[in-house]
């Protein structure tokens, strides 16, 4: 036993470790990517830097200090300022806004892919709505923003959170579609209809077989949809009259017209705004990376 188990070892430690050849590509590194790769990265990161430092600054040190220099004394008052102007109603009018129109626009998204795909080649009707969605992608929200005040305003939702769900959610679907359509589309056919032999309904096949093999492209809609809508200025703006219902990214415009002297106070609330959007990408990045991984090894 000790013959077979050292002899391996041996031989293996002859060999040359593939990290160090990963390295070079064609026998030469590529020193051109590498310098702009660290060039883009300190154009991404020396803002990001500022707005961080300058919202810890007191108002006074932002004007008499160097702006790229980190203040000696820390201050979280501008935080404080923020919180105390109605920042916590401010979030959570915007992720009830964001999962109330994420939520419905995938699942609809999901179950309108699944039936074209299974169902469009013998269905006028799906073939129809099929282009619907297509041409969707080609219209603006600017350009239908007044009828959509219109239609607001005459179901009595105007100046109300269900008043920019609903709207999100009809624009949030015709991208969904498209995607999730595409990727249904690769899932072999046969494995759709090997459950069916089995006996499995349409339904059991959506849930049991489609969803799992189409989880990647689910959570990339999902997470698009959702910075899309958190980040939605726009429609906040035309759709909504009162402070109470405002979201984020209309707050922060309001906390800029507020503090407009106090420039450490709007930077903070930038932050804030900021870090959920951080937040998710982080558990999204995680989820869509896992998706991916389970989707190379079917």
């Amino acid at each position: 036993m000790v013959t077979i188990t050292t002899e391996p070892a041996k031989a293996t430690a002859g060999r040359p470790q593939p990290a160090n050849t990963a390295r070079v590509v064609g026998g030469h590194r590529n020193w051109t990517a590498g310098v702009i790769s660290w060039i883009w990265l300190g154009i991404v990161i020396i803002p990001i830097y500022w707005i961080v430092i300058t919202s810890v600054k007191l108002q006074a040190d932002y004007y008499t200090t160097n702006p790229m220099v980190p203040p000696g004394d820390l201050t979280f008052d501008n935080y404080k300022q923020v919180i105390d102007a109605g920042f916590i109603q401010y979030f959570v009018n915007s992720l009830i806004v964001t999962l109330g129109a994420v939520i419905p626009a995938v699942l609809f998204s999901f179950m309108a892919a699944y039936a074209i795909v299974r169902s469009a080649s013998t269905s006028r009707f799906l073939r129809v709505v099929n282009s619907a969605f297509l041409m969707g992608l080609a219209i603006p929200q600017t350009a239908v923003i007044i009828p959509v005040y219109l239609i607001i305003i005459k179901l009595h939702m105007y100046d109300s959170l269900l008043g920019m769900i609903l709207p999100s959610i009809g624009f949030s679907i015709p991208l969904s579609v498209l995607v999730l359509t595409n990727f249904i589309r690769d899932v072999p056919k046969e494995l759709f209809e090997s459950m069916k032999m089995d006996g499995a309904n349409e339904w059991t096949i959506l849930w049991k077989l489609a969803f799992p093999l189409t989880r990647p492209a689910v959570v990339t809609v999902s997470i698009y949809n959702a910075l899309t809508i958190w980040n939605n200025f726009f429609l906040p703006l035309i759709l909504t009259q009162s402070i109470d219902k405002r979201t984020l990214p209309l707050a922060l415009w309001a906390f800029q017209g507020q503090y407009s002297v106090n420039v450490p106070a709007v930077l903070a609330s930038v932050v804030l705004t900021i870090l959920p959007i951080l937040a998710l990408y982080v558990v999204g990045r995680r989820q869509l990376l896992s998706g991916l991984t389970a989707g190379f090894g079917k």
